[in-house]
């Protein structure tokens, strides 16, 4: 089978590239930068170095491939509207897959993506879902993984400078959960299998947790058992976001998306779809989360 993965080799397509090489198969790996060229052919797979705003580049590096992994990668810089520039994206692989004749697409989703609004970024991945729904003749399988673990990263700087754990959503809001490398799991066997038909979706999540317990658990693993949770005012957040360095535009999304989990709207659609839940549970990544904490 020949296999394109967009994407580069992040935290889901380093795993899910390795798994379908040692499989045997023939898998090239999209991404912008020259640099990444020997890291993705060391692990047995081709380099297609390009642009995902460049919808000829797509099309030819789809020709011929039994499938594609989409996922739409975060932007170099902050774009002046991050949602309409991920339902452009979700375009030009719509666009690049109908050109290059490809029949079988494994979209990396989100949870939330059933929300055209009021979700960031997320509803712009629900634009690019419809992208891929309209085409004819070609299976689709959206994958619409749970809150990254990895997502908590984020917040060690706050818990270094400030002592607490907090974002913009209650200490008793439930958060739905997945470790990347089950999202990979779950990718290589759609990959892999490609018995999918139609338009359809897969929810991916390991576990379910409070923010209170989610800041207990990584608290006692980090040595600070009395680690408070702290929920922030929108406009507290907001500005947390941004005096960390992170642009503007993109904060005003994260920001939505903490208000999606606050309503519980973002995990609404999942509640009605529940996967069984993958291996890797809170107190696993807290191991992770306490070495990265460390460092």
């Amino acid at each position: 089978m020949k296999y394109i993965l967009s994407g580069s080799l992040g935290n889901i397509n380093k795993p899910l590239t390795q798994k379908l090489v040692a499989a045997g198969h023939d898998v090239t790996v999209i991404s912008s930068h020259e640099a990444r060229k020997p890291e993705i052919e060391a692990l047995g797979a081709k380099a297609a170095v390009g642009s995902v705003e460049d919808v000829a580049f797509l099309t030819e590096t789809f020709k011929g491939a039994d499938a594609v992994f989409e996922l739409i990668p975060p932007p170099a810089t902050a774009p002046e509207d991050w949602k309409a520039r991920i339902r452009q994206i979700g375009k030009n692989f719509a666009d690049a897959i109908k050109a290059s004749g490809v029949k079988k697409v494994v979209q990396l989703s989100s949870i939330g993506a059933h929300m055209p609004e009021g979700c960031g970024p997320v509803s712009g991945i629900h634009f690019a879902e419809l992208e891929l729904d309209a085409l004819e003749g070609v299976d689709v399988i959206h994958l619409r993984p749970a809150y990254f673990y990895t997502n908590l990263f984020a917040l060690k700087g706050l818990i270094k400078h400030a002592g607490i754990f907090g974002n913009n959503f209650g200490g008793d809001n439930t958060l739905v959960m997945v470790h990347p490398n089950d999202i990979a799991d779950v990718a290589a066997e759609e990959l892999l299998n490609l018995s999918f038909t139609g338009k359809t979706i897969r929810y991916i999540a390991g576990d379910e947790r409070t923010s209170k317990e989610i800041t207990a658990i990584l608290g006692a693993a980090i040595g600070k058992p009395e680690l408070p949770y702290v929920e922030f005012t929108d406009q507290q957040n907001l500005e947390g976001i941004i005096g960390a360095g992170v642009p503007a535009e993109l904060a005003r999304n994260f920001v939505e998306m903490g208000t999606a989990i606050r309503s519980g709207e973002m995990f609404a659609d999942y509640k009605n779809h529940k996967p069984a839940l993958s291996p890797t549970k809170l107190e696993d990544f807290a191991k992770e989360f306490a070495v990265v904490y460390a460092g």
